[in-house]
């Protein structure tokens, strides 16, 4: 994986299995992104979501069993963009974000390029 033009930039993490939580961060710091913060359960996810500063999120889907619709509409209230990590693609999102990108994770770095830059 190589840095780009957008790297150095916060993501703020939202994933219930730990493995992949860590696999994802260490795959963003490759990146060049920072992870600003990471959250394991909707609970914290809602808190960090509200006091973090980020330049976007990552949110899988279902976070032990409970969609994450609550975390996304804050952060879509802040004006930050955000991706869903879902393992179930674009059918599984929440009816309201089925527009959001879904996250495959062999091309994370151009996902969050492209929601960045507005795409």
């Amino acid at each position: 994986m190589t840095a780009t033009g957008l790297s150095g930039r916060s993501v703020f993490l939202v994933e219930d299995e730990v493995m992949i939580r860590m696999m994802v961060a260490d795959m963003l710091e490759e990146l060049g992104y920072k992870v600003a913060a990471e959250a394991g359960d909707i609970t914290e996810a809602m808190r960090l979501a509200q006091a973090t500063e980020f330049d976007i999120a990552i949110l899988d889907v279902n976070v032990n069993g409970k969609v994450i619709s609550p975390v996304a509409d804050v952060i879509k209230a802040k004006g930050c963009p955000f991706i869903f990590a879902t393992g179930y693609g674009s059918s599984g999102l929440p009816e309201q974000y089925r527009d959001r990108p879904a996250l495959q994770l062999d091309a994370l770095g151009k996902t969050i390029e492209a929601a960045l830059r507005g795409g």
